[in-house]
């Protein structure tokens, strides 16, 4: 193919593989939370005493990190990691003007879908909500897109200079009489640059409009994943880059917090390279165990999940899984004592995942 019609690839690819199932199951294990495996976790939790699960599996007030802080991040990282194979694959038969064209479409249409969620979450209709992981999704999404094709150094380069810049914006720039580098909740550039730009501000003092910005370089961190898994490098060349990057990420924003304070409610930079670090390592450890290792079979419910992630999220919010299947369980939830929320929460997320196990089955997947 002639330049203009392909995307070229910026490390030396090796031949096609099969699919990358370490991809798949880690975007199933972050989506098991989200569509309702964390109220089966806390309901057993709860029967067998383990207070600090319930801890683990809720946001963060304000400032630190918890294990539920790193979802979202998580999944914004596997976005970045699929858009070289994506890009690669349909360059084939695209020009990089289709293939840009096609990324404002795939854009919208997940914007669109996060503010039918939010709306029918709400009860209200909210065309723009970016505190939700779908809007931010779609708009780091395009971003990234427009690297594809450029250099490691490139992507390197402008995720770092997101996450510095981000770092310098709130610690630089003051509004509506708050003084730069204040970091208190439902006081900072963040939130008032809500209230002057779409006239609200996130009740629970959650970022929307400027907070969106450093999720780009966490999709960037995963594009550049993307890019060494299709390089020819050795598996524990590939490993290594992405340990070292976890790592690296971790040691950053854990130096940084004493200035800038890890809250994610407001992605501040140092919570960005701490969440992306985690993400990163927990990336490795599913990379090790299915691709390297080749133990594959246990991953299998993860992946019926991962591969349809977007029917996975929004299941829950078209389909009210939890009031049709409690139809059936609620008699019994009294009769079962502590175990009756286990049964009612696991009924529900097991009718969630044999919904998408028969679309697997059917090889129906939702796409943008």
């Amino acid at each position: 193919m002639t330049p203009g019609n392909s995307v070229p690839n910026p490390l030396p690819t090796a031949a096609p593989t099969a699919r990358l199932v370490s991809l798949d199951a880690m975007r199933g294990f972050t989506m098991f939370w989200l569509m309702g495996g964390k109220a089966f976790v806390l309901a057993v939790s709860g029967l067998l005493g383990l207070g600090f699960v319930r801890y683990q599996l809720t946001h963060s007030a304000w400032e630190g990190v918890r294990y539920y802080d790193l979802i979202w991040p998580s999944f914004m990282l596997m976005v970045g990691v699929s858009i070289p194979y994506s890009f690669a694959r349909r360059s084939l038969a695209q020009t990089r003007g289709q293939l840009l064209r096609d990324a404002w479409k795939r854009a919208a249409i997940l914007f669109l879908l996060g503010s039918l969620r939010e709306s029918l979450s709400d009860g209200v209709p909210r065309l723009i909500e970016l505190s939700s992981a779908l809007q931010p999704i779609a708009i780091a999404y395009l971003a990234t897109a427009y690297l594809s094709g450029c250099s490691l150094r490139v992507h390197i380069g402008v995720a770092a200079g997101i996450f510095a810049g981000y770092a310098l914006l709130l610690a630089g720039v003051g509004m509506a009489g708050i003084e730069a580098g204040t970091y208190e909740m439902n006081r900072n550039l963040v939130t008032a640059f809500d209230q002057w730009s779409i006239g609200r501000a996130h009740k629970d003092g959650w970022g929307t409009v400027l907070s969106t910005i450093p999720t780009i370089a966490t999709t960037i961190v995963g594009a550049i994943f993307g890019q060494v898994l299709r390089s020819e490098s050795s598996p524990g060349t590939k490993l290594r880059v992405f340990l070292l990057t976890g790592v690296g990420c971790l040691a950053t924003g854990y130096a940084l917090s004493p200035v800038v304070p890890i809250i994610m409610k407001l992605w501040t930079t140092s919570y960005g390279l701490v969440a992306t670090g985690w993400a990163c390592l927990s990336f490795s450890l599913f990379y090790w165990v299915i691709d390297v290792r080749g133990w594959r079979s246990w991953a299998f419910p993860l992946t019926v999940i991962g591969v349809n992630a977007l029917a996975a999220y929004l299941l829950n919010t078209i389909v009210p899984l939890g009031r049709i299947v409690g139809t059936f369980t609620k008699p019994l939830v009294p009769l079962l004592g502590g175990f009756g929320p286990v049964l009612a929460t696991g009924a529900a997320f097991g009718a969630g995942w044999l919904i998408l196990f028969w679309l697997y089955r059917k090889k129906l997947y939702l796409r943008p």
